[in-house]
C-alpha cells in the first residue's frame, strides 16, 4: 500500500491500471493521474491512504457509499467508473477531467467576477440536484472537490463520504471537512440535502470574495464555529456584489436550515432569476418596477455607495429582521423581544420610551423588560418604536447632525399622526409605518449623500426666493436634478432590497390625484391619503412660523378631512396629540434640538405655540429655549444588580395583576438574559410522561433550537443535569471542557448544546423538580456572579415557582 502513495518505482500498476503521476493529496487518499489499457483510456485514480484503510468496516462503508454513488450520472458530476480491492487497497477510479479544482483557480485568480461565481455554482447545484434526486447527499462540498474543466464548467466530484437519505438513522456522526460542513453536520446529525445547501453557499461566498468564509487553523474552532455562530458575508465582500445577490447567499448560509432555500433547486432557481435580472445593463432585481431603465441605474449606484459605508448594512439586516417577525404567521411576544433583545442600545432605548407619561398610564408604574412593553403596549406598538429607533440608532456622531435630527422627527411626527387618526389596531401599524418611510429616500440622502441633500435644498432655496410656495411635487422634482431620480425611487428601492411587503411600499408612493372629496373605498386608499395628508401637516408645523402653524394645519385637515371620512377638528386634534407624543419620546431618546430650527417647531405643544403668539415676537426666542426638551444626561450603563432590581419589581407588579403565566416567564428570562449578558437562556418544564424535564422556550442565540434539545431525565442521577435536577442544587460551571466535568454531561447537551460555561437553576415543588432555568455563556469562565447578583437570581427563580402556584 504504501508504494502507491509515492512515486511507483517497483511497481507502475494497480491491477490492470496504469499509475503515472500524482494529481493531489488529501487526508484520507491521494489520487493519480492513470491508464486504462482495457478501454485506452486516462482515468484518475484514488488510493484511499493506509491510515484511513485499517479499518475493515470503514473500508466496506466506503467502497459501499462509492458504488452507489457510480450509479449518478450527470454532465456537472465526475462518474466513477469503478470501486474496488486490490491486494487489500481500496480504490475509486474516475473519469480524468483536464483542468484544476475551484480552490486552485481561486488561488490563482482571487475574487471571481459575480456572474461567472454564479454560473458556477449554478452548475454546482445541478449536480447536487441530480443527486438529491437519487437520495445522495454529497456532505463534503468544497473548492478542492469541485473541478474547473476547459470549458470553464464546474464538475462535483468526491463523493466520497455521501450518505443516502435513507439510511439517516445510522449516520449519527461528525462528517465533512471543517470550515465547509453545515451547522446539523457539525453537531452530527443525519444527512440532509439543505446540509449540500448550506455547503454551497460558503463555496459561492468564497468564489465572490476570493477567501474562504470560515478561516480557522484550529479545525475544533472552525467547527464550533459553524455550530454556534451566524454566519455572515465576509467584509471583504467586492461592491458589485448587489443586495439581492447577497440576500440569497445569506439565506444558504442561515444557521436554522428551515430557513435556507428548501433544496439545491430552489438554491438554483434563485440564482438563475439573479443572471437573468442583472444581464441587462443597469438593471437589477432590487430595482424591479422601481422606475425606467435610467432611473434604474441611477438606484443601483446608490445602493452601492450605501454598501461601502459600515451603517447600512447594520441597519438593513436590524430592519429585515424586525420586519420578518412581523410579517411571520407564527409572530408572537416571544419572538419580537428576542429580535429587539439582540441589539443592547435599541434595547435600552425602546425601554426608555415606554416609560415616558404617554405610555405609562397603560400599566402603572415602570417598565423593566421588552416582554412585559410588548404585553401593555402591543405587538404593533412596539414593532412600530423598534423600526423608528432604528432608523435613529445609525444615524449619529455625524458633522450635519441637526439637519439629520429634523429629518428623522418629521417622518416620526408624520407616522405619529396617521397612527392616531386610525381607530383599527391593524390600520393603524400599516399607517404609521407608510407615513414615515414616505420619507426613506429623503432621510437616507441626507445621512448618505450629504452634499447631494444641500443642493436639493439649495434648489428649493431659490425656488422659495422667486416668491413660489414650496410643495413635495417640488422636493420631488429637485432631488431627480440632484440625484437623477426622486427621493421616493430611492425609498421604494431601499424598501425593496429590505423585503418591505406590498402593501406598506403602495402606501409609501404618494399618490398623484387630486384629493378626492368622498371617502376612500378601500382600506388601503385611506391609508395611503392618511400617510400623504400626515406629512403635509408636518411640512406645515416644520415651515410654519409660530402663531401661523395652527392655520396652516387647518387647512390641510380640511382639505383631506372628506377623503380620510373624519372631521377637520378631528385631524386638528391627531396633530396636537402626536407633537406631545413626539415632545414626550424626543425626551426619552434623548434627542435634543438647537432653538430656532424647523425641527424645533415639532416639539412645541399647541399650549406653547399659542403662548408664543400671544406673547409677540420679541418673546419667541425665550419661550422656544424654555420648552424644548432638555437633553438628558448621558446615564452610564445599569449594573446586573440594577437591572435585576428592576425587573424584579416589574414581575412584582405584574403577578399583582391578572397575568399570564408564559408572559411572567418570558420576564423572568430577558430580566436574567439583560442583567448577565449570558449568551442564551433557557426554560425547561417537566414531562410528566416521560419523567424528564424538556425544553420550552427561550431567548438568546439559537434560543429555539436549543431549547428543543433538552431532555433531562429524573428517573435518576445518571448525568450532571439530572442530578443537579433532582437534588435541587444551584449550580454554576465555569468551565466545562474540563475532563470531570466534560464526562458528565449528557450525550444530548454535548451533541446539541455543549457551551463551556453554565448555570442551572432548578425550579422545586414539595421537594421534587418541575422545572429548570439554564443559561450560558460562550467562553469558560465567561459567568461571574457575586453574592448579590446570585441572590437576585434565586429571587428571579422563586417568582417563576411563585407564578406556577398563583397559575394553579
Amino acid at each position: 500500500m504504501a508504494a502507491f502513495q509515492n512515486t511507483p518505482a517497483s511497481s507502475a500498476h494497480l491491477g490492470r491500471f496504469e499509475l503515472r503521476r500524482v494529481l493531489g493529496k488529501g487526508a484520507q487518499a491521494t489520487v493519480w493521474l492513470g491508464f486504462d489499457p482495457r478501454l485506452e483510456r486516462e482515468v484518475a485514480v484514488k488510493l484511499m491512504r493506509p491510515a484511513a484503510g485499517t479499518d475493515a468496516a470503514a473500508v466496506n462503508q466506503w467502497l459501499q457509499e462509492a458504488r452507489s454513488v457510480s450509479r449518478l450520472t450527470h454532465p456537472h458530476i465526475v462518474p466513477v467508473f469503478e470501486a474496488d480491492m486490490h491486494e487489500q487497497q481500496p480504490y475509486l477510479v474516475f473519469e480524468y477531467v483536464p483542468g484544476r479544482t475551484l480552490a486552485e483557480h481561486l488561488r490563482a485568480r482571487g475574487a471571481l467576477p459575480p456572474r461567472e461565481a454564479v454560473q458556477l455554482v449554478v452548475g454546482v447545484l445541478d449536480a447536487l440536484q441530480a443527486a438529491h434526486a437519487a437520495g445522495v447527499v454529497h456532505r463534503d462540498l468544497k473548492p478542492s472537490n469541485i473541478l474547473v474543466d476547459g470549458a470553464g464548467r464546474a464538475r462535483v466530484m468526491d463523493f466520497g463520504i455521501a450518505a443516502h437519505v435513507k439510511d439517516a438513522a445510522n449516520n449519527q456522526k461528525v462528517v465533512g471537512t471543517p470550515g465547509y460542513m453545515s451547522p446539523e453536520a457539525a453537531h452530527g446529525a443525519a444527512p440532509t440535502p439543505t446540509m449540500d445547501v448550506f455547503s454551497t453557499g460558503l463555496v459561492l461566498a468564497e468564489a465572490l470574495c476570493g477567501t474562504p468564509v470560515i478561516s480557522e487553523r484550529d479545525a475544533y474552532r472552525a467547527i464550533y464555529r459553524t455550530a454556534h455562530e451566524d454566519i455572515g458575508m465576509p467584509s471583504s465582500m467586492p461592491a458589485e456584489v448587489d443586495d439581492t445577490l447577497r440576500a440569497i447567499v445569506m439565506r444558504a448560509l442561515a444557521r436554522d436550515n428551515s430557513r435556507r432555500h428548501t433544496s439545491a433547486a430552489k438554491f438554483r432557481e434563485a440564482l438563475q432569476d439573479w443572471l437573468a435580472a442583472s444581464a441587462g445593463v443597469g438593471n437589477s432585481a432590487n430595482v424591479a418596477n422601481a422606475g425606467t431603465a435610467s432611473n434604474s441605474g441611477t438606484l443601483e449606484f446608490l445602493l452601492r455607495r450605501m454598501r461601502h459605508k459600515s451603517d447600512f448594512p447594520a441597519m438593513s439586516d436590524s430592519v429585515v429582521r424586525i420586519q420578518r417577525v412581523a410579517s411571520s404567521e407564527k409572530e408572537s411576544l416571544g419572538s419580537l423581544s428576542n429580535e429587539i433583545l439582540k441589539d443592547v442600545a435599541l434595547t435600552n432605548k425602546l425601554l426608555r420610551m415606554v416609560n415616558t407619561a404617554h405610555y405609562q398610564h397603560a400599566g402603572g408604574g415602570s417598565i423593566s423588560t421588552v416582554s412585559r412593553a410588548i404585553a401593555l403596549v402591543g405587538f404593533a406598538g412596539i414593532r412600530n418604536m423598534a423600526l423608528s429607533l432604528v432608523l435613529l440608532e445609525h444615524m449619529h456622531d455625524k458633522g450635519h447632525a441637526n439637519q439629520l435630527k429634523e429629518e428623522f422627527l418629521r417622518s416620526l411626527m408624520a407616522g405619529s399622526i396617521a397612527s392616531e387618526l386610525c381607530s383599527v389596531s391593524r390600520e393603524s401599524e400599516e399607517a404609521f409605518i407608510g407615513a414615515m418611510f414616505q420619507n426613506l429616500g429623503r432621510l437616507l440622502t441626507e445621512f448618505y449623500f450629504a452634499e447631494e441633500a444641500r443642493q436639493v435644498r439649495s434648489v428649493l432655496a431659490d425656488h422659495a426666493k422667486s416668491g413660489r410656495a414650496y410643495s413635495a411635487a417640488t422636493e420631488e422634482a429637485a432631488s431627480i436634478t440632484v440625484l437623477g431620480l426622486s427621493f421616493e425611487e430611492l425609498g421604494l428601492g431601499v424598501a425593496k432590497s429590505w423585503g418591505l411587503p406590498e402593501n406598506l411600499q403602495r402606501c409609501m408612493r404618494k399618490p398623484v390625484a387630486d384629493v378626492p372629496a368622498r371617502p376612500a373605498d378601500k382600506t388601503s386608499d385611506r391609508v395611503r391619503w392618511l400617510a400623504q395628508a400626515a406629512n403635509e401637516i408636518t411640512d406645515t408645523l416644520l415651515r410654519s412660523e409660530p402663531g401661523e402653524s395652527a392655520a396652516g394645519v387647518a387647512a390641510v385637515a380640511e382639505r383631506y378631512s372628506k377623503v380620510l371620512g373624519v372631521s377637520p377638528k378631528v385631524i386638528e386634534g391627531a396633530a396636537v396629540e402626536a407633537r406631545t407624543k413626539l415632545s414626550q419620546m424626543a425626551q426619552a431618546m434623548n434627542l435634543h434640538v438647537q432653538p430656532g430650527t424647523p425641527a424645533a417647531r415639532l416639539l412645541r405643544t399647541a399650549v406653547e405655540v399659542e403662548d408664543a403668539a400671544q406673547e409677540g415676537d420679541t418673546l419667541t426666542p425665550h419661550e422656544l429655549q424654555a420648552t424644548l426638551p432638555q437633553p438628558l444626561d448621558p446615564k452610564p450603563a445599569d449594573s446586573a444588580a440594577e437591572v435585576m432590581a428592576a425587573g424584579i419589581q416589574d414581575i412584582t407588579n405584574s403577578m399583582v395583576e391578572t397575568f399570564r403565566l408564559n408572559e411572567v416567564l418570558r420576564m423572568i428570562l430577558e430580566t436574567m438574559f439583560r442583567a448577565l449578558g449570558f449568551r442564551r437562556v433557557i426554560f425547561c418544564l417537566r414531562d410528566p410522561k416521560a419523567d424528564m424535564l424538556t425544553g420550552r422556550f427561550g431567548l438568546g442565540d439559537q434560543a429555539e433550537r436549543v431549547s428543543a434539545a433538552f431532555k433531562v431525565s429524573l428517573k435518576g442521577p445518571s448525568d450532571l443535569f439530572s442530578a443537579v435536577c433532582i437534588k435541587g442544587a444551584d449550580t454554576l460551571i465555569s468551565d466545562a471542557t474540563v475532563a470531570n466535568i466534560a464526562t458528565r454531561l449528557p450525550q444530548w447537551y454535548r451533541q446539541s448544546v455543549n457551551a463551556p460555561a453554565f448555570l442551572l437553576l432548578p425550579l422545586m415543588l414539595k421537594g421534587a423538580p418541575f422545572g429548570l432555568i439554564y443559561a450560558d455563556k460562550a467562553a469558560p469562565g465567561g459567568i461571574e456572579l457575586g453574592e448579590k447578583e446570585l441572590s437576585m437570581m434565586r429571587t428571579l427563580r422563586n417568582q417563576a415557582v411563585m407564578a406556577f402556584k398563583q397559575a394553579g
